[in-house]
This record gives C-alpha cells, structure tokens and sequence, in this order.
C-alpha cells in the first residue's frame, strides 16, 4: 500500500497537524505501507522533523509574496499560502507517475475542489478534519475530537459513500500513550509534579503566563516540567525563566510526552491533539484555548467531566489563571473525578482502529 500525506506546519497554523499525520503514517508503515510526504515550505514547517524519522518529504516552494484570498476561498485558504488551485498543479505536478493508493489530507485550506483535482491520480482520499466549516470529496472523513452535534456534523459536507470516524474513540495517540496506560498509577489527588505544555508553537506565549501563575502559588510545593517545541519563538526566554526557579525544569522539543505525563499529577495546556493525549493517561488539566477551532473541543471536554477549561487566551490573565489552580488544588475530588472520566472516554487505541479501517477499505 502506497500512502501519501498532504499536510503543512507553520507559524500560523502550528504543529499539530504534522504531528497527528506522523502517528498514523507510523502505524501504516509499521503494517508494511510506503509512506511519503508532501509538504510546503512555510516558516515553522517541520519538513526535517519528519525526514528524520525517515520518510520521504517532496517539498513545495514557498512563494515570495504573501498570498492575498479570494472572495470564494475558504476561511483558512491562506494558509496553503497559494491560491488551492496552484497548490492542486503543484501537488500533481510533484507527483509524476506516482498514483499512491491513498491520499490522506490533513489542511483547513483544502476542499472539495482541490480534492477533485487530485481524484483521477489517486486511489481512495482520506481526510482529516475538526472544522466542518467546507464539503470535501473523500472515501474517508476522521474527525478525533468530541462535539455535542458529533453524528450530524458533516451532514451534507461528505459523499453518502463517505465512512466517518468521529470522536476520540479515533484519536491518533503514539503507541507510547497505549504502553504508558497499561502500567498506568493511581494518582491519589495529591499535586507533586505539574506538566505545562502549549503545543509546538505557542505563538501567543500562553507558557509564560502559565510559569506566571505557577510560581505564585506559594501554598504548594511542587515541580513543574515545562515543555515546549523547536518552534516556539519564545523558547530561549522560557528556559531563561525556568533556571531562575530551583523546581522548574526545561525541556525543548521531547520525545517522551507520555512520560512526562505519566509522572505529572496535574497539568496546563491548550485544547487540540494534546487534549487527548492527557485523557488517554488519566491525567487532569486545565486548558487555555489557542484558535477557534479548540474552543468547542474545549467546551465539549469540559462537558464530559475531563478537563476544566479557563477561556480562550486573550481573556486568561496570570491572575485568572493562578486563582483558577489554586481552586483546583484546594477542590477535593475533583482532579480524581477527571482522571478517571479521561481514562474512560480516550483508551489510545484510536490510530489501530483508524489503520484497520484503511486496510479493509
């Protein structure tokens, strides 16, 4: 089985795309499939990341100038930083003979359009989508995330023939998080280490604030791992900050998040893929929204028992967000109601299912 994967990172639309994508592309390759990618050369793409976990990467030129949208485009079209159609030439244009025998998307700046394009030079067209803001062309929609409306969203935006995965149920967690869970301790409530964590990016420095508020709870003692990506702006002053606290501890970029989140009792983040990733380990948190799009996963998880969530970011401040831990802390079974809803609804067993699908498709 060929597989290729259509997929950006950048500073504006952050990691987590390339890194959901990466996950799965290990779990087909793992099963025997010839994985590629095609990737364009934003500022942030993290086309060597993924060459150095050994596949492929066709790389599409940035342009020079920035690309200016069109009334017709959907809302995140600048994104591709061309228009969708130039991007279609350009990936078919990458693609020569090769006819792979799944495409998987993973872009809000694509739609049905750029799909058909594609159609007639690959097999099936999987995508993956949390938006269900624009119809797609595909055998294979996976929507990861939990929303009230979940069975009805992509009502009219796929094929009758499109089979949906939808949910956490699907998530696509690292096999890591699956081996961590099956060895996984009881946490007992009491906070002792404190994991901060905003994603790769983090382009509006929702770390700082959170090392902020952290370091003004004087009522607790604890350690706090803090963990940012390669392609975060604002790497080299959070390490600064982090060496003028004896129990803060700096980490850029880790291959060990299950780890670090087996060990934490407690944690600070933003919505997104990471949401299930916490869950998955039980693990409770408070989350701060970095883009719209987390905004309802946010509030659905919060629904679900599994997270509390404070706002979206620019209406968090440090002392919002200090009062908010110390309640949490002072709250007595609420972090082990968490945990325990987390545990139940994300078993980390979602890229399988996803893989096993694909398989028998």
């Amino acid at each position: 089985m060929t597989i290729l994967f259509r997929t950006d990172a950048s500073i504006a639309m952050g990691s987590g795309h390339v890194m959901r994508c990466l996950t799965l592309a290990d779990e087909l390759r793992k099963r025997g499939a010839e994985v590629m990618f095609m990737c364009r050369e934003h500022t942030g793409h993290l086309i060597s990341l993924i060459e150095g976990k050994g596949y492929q990467v066709v790389r599409l030129q940035q342009p020079e100038s920035e690309y200016v949208t069109a009334p017709e485009d959907v809302s995140h079209a600048a994104w591709l930083g061309v228009s969708w159609q130039q991007d279609a030439a350009d990936t078919i244009n990458a693609l020569a003979d090769a006819h792979p025998q799944w495409l998987i998307i993973d872009h809000y700046a694509i739609d049905y359009r750029w799909e058909q394009k594609l159609r007639s030079h690959v097999g099936k067209i999987m995508v993956v989508d949390d938006l269900a803001d624009r119809p797609h062309d595909c055998d294979l929609l996976l929507d990861q995330n939990l929303y009230q409306s979940m069975e009805t969203r992509y009502d009219n935006q796929v094929p009758n023939t499109c089979q949906k995965l939808l949910g956490p149920k699907f998530a696509l967690l690292r096999p890591e998080f699956g081996a961590a869970r099956k060895t996984l301790r009881q946490r007992s409530g009491e906070i002792k280490r404190v994991l901060v964590f905003f994603g790769g990016v983090d382009s509006t420095n929702e770390t700082e604030k959170a090392l902020q508020a952290l370091a003004s709870v004087t009522d607790h003692q604890f350690d706090v791992d803090v963990v940012v990506g390669g392609g975060n702006l604002n790497k080299e002053r959070i390490s600064n900050i982090c060496s003028l606290y004896e129990r803060f501890h700096y980490y850029c970029q880790v291959d060990n998040m299950a780890e670090l989140m087996t060990s934490a009792d407690f944690a600070i983040g933003a919505g997104g893929s990471t949401t299930w990733e916490r869950c998955s380990l039980g693990l409770p948190s408070l989350v701060i929204t970095l883009a719209e799009n987390q905004v309802h996963i946010a509030q659905s998880a919060a629904k679900a028992g599994v997270l509390k969530y404070i706002g979206y970011f620019n209406t968090v401040s440090v002392e919002k967000l200090c009062q908010t831990i110390s309640t949490a802390f002072a709250t007595e079974g609420i972090l082990n109601n968490m945990s325990e809803n987390a545990q139940t609804l994300v078993d980390g067993e979602g890229v399988m299912r996803v893989a096993d699908i694909m398989e028998q498709l």
